[in-house]
């Protein structure tokens, strides 16, 4: 799969823009707030439907603009995919394939699978829970359509299940039976969930702790432990025990919607005890065992963007990861850097053909 072109309309800084791009490496370089990162960003909107830096979607929109479009061509299975994602400042998003509306954004997912690795990642380390379920729920949800399903019927439940303790507290009343039908729907779908859930990290550790080890040289041990409320028993058995502790809270306590991933490095959380380096490493290691993943379901090579890495990282980094994308199993790599030289100085001694946007 090949991004071939990339048109932008009023999207963050860009008036107007159109890029053609190399079927291997493309690289966006240029000072501070010229646009790098949101080029990056529009190609993952385009996999998405929404950007990976700023969840308000209107925020996208350039300043005193009144829309956005972002217009993608692609080169799949030897046929041509047309890409458009708009939005209207009041009105929904529209994504579209060759002209056709999506009804639903979850069809759209894992049709452009993608894979960044930015910066931003290090709040998988320092933020909260949920930060590391959506990453795993990102990479399950690009080659699995019936999980991603049962996580939207999930999340919507626990949504309606909240409403409804909040109107039992409001309106000082209890009804066990309309309760326990949101129990009894959250009891299947987080079943399906966290099943899911253990399978995936069964299979994604191993080539995690590879690509660390490939990464680091094997200096260290690393781990990812799941941790999820239904380790210990069934979601309707432990939602029925925290009744009374979700009534008083007016929200639901228990269920996959508390789960977390435990970072670990010698046995200690990195968060307390990896060097910046290590959590560096930990962070690319995770992403690249990502893109294995992916690629192992979807059979084809997920685009890579690699954002402000240069700045980000030590040399010695860069040179394993670009060692490990000199590599015919790597498809279409996306980089931004602020400088053009080192940019060109690195992505030479990659025998693959390259291509440099001054912006």
């Amino acid at each position: 799969m090949i991004l071939k072109s990339l048109s932008l309309l009023n999207y963050k800084n860009f008036d107007s823009v159109s890029f053609t791009f190399n079927d291997k490496i493309n690289c966006f370089v240029g000072n501070n707030g010229v646009g790098k990162t949101n080029a990056l960003d529009a190609i993952f909107h385009l996999s998405f439907g929404k950007s990976y830096f700023n969840p308000v979607s209107s925020q996208n929109i350039k300043h005193d603009e009144s829309f956005f479009v972002i217009n993608g061509e692609y080169e799949k299975n030897d046929s041509t995919e047309k890409i458009v994602v708009s939005l209207k400042r009041g009105q929904k998003k529209v994504i579209k394939r060759n002209n056709k509306v999506y009804d639903k954004f979850s069809d759209h997912i894992g049709f452009l699978p993608l894979v960044i690795i930015s910066p931003a990642d290090r709040d998988l380390i320092i933020e909260g829970s949920s930060t590391r379920r959506k990453f795993i729920d990102s990479v399950i949800s690009q080659s699995d359509k019936v999980y991603l399903e049962h996580l939207i019927k999930y999340n919507k439940t626990v949504s309606q299940r909240n409403a409804l303790l909040k109107y039992f507290a409001a309106n000082q009343t209890f009804n066990t039976d309309t309760l326990a039908v949101y129990n009894e729907q959250l009891n299947i779908f987080g079943q399906h969930i966290f099943e899911k859930r253990k399978r995936f990290l069964k299979t994604f550790i191993p080539i995690f702790k590879s690509r660390y080890e490939a990464i680091s040289g094997g200096k260290e041990s690393v781990n990812l432990i799941y941790e999820s409320d239904l380790e210990h028993d069934t979601l309707d058995k432990l939602l029925k025990e925290q009744i009374s502790k979700d009534r008083a809270l007016q929200y639901t306590s228990v269920g996959v919607h508390k789960d977390d991933l435990n970072f670990q490095i010698a046995e200690h959380p990195i968060k307390k005890f990896g060097s910046q380096g290590q959590q560096k490493s930990y962070l690319i290691a995770l992403k690249l065992a990502q893109f294995d993943f992916i690629k192992a379901q979807k059979g084809t090579n997920p685009i890579l963007l690699l954002d402000d890495i240069f700045d980000k990282l030590d040399e010695n980094r860069v040179a394993q990861i670009l060692k490990l994308v000199d590599d015919e199993n790597f498809g279409q790599l996306f980089i931004s850097d602020t400088h053009a030289d080192r940019t060109e100085e690195a992505v030479k001694h990659v025998h693959q053909s390259y291509e440099i946007f001054k912006l």
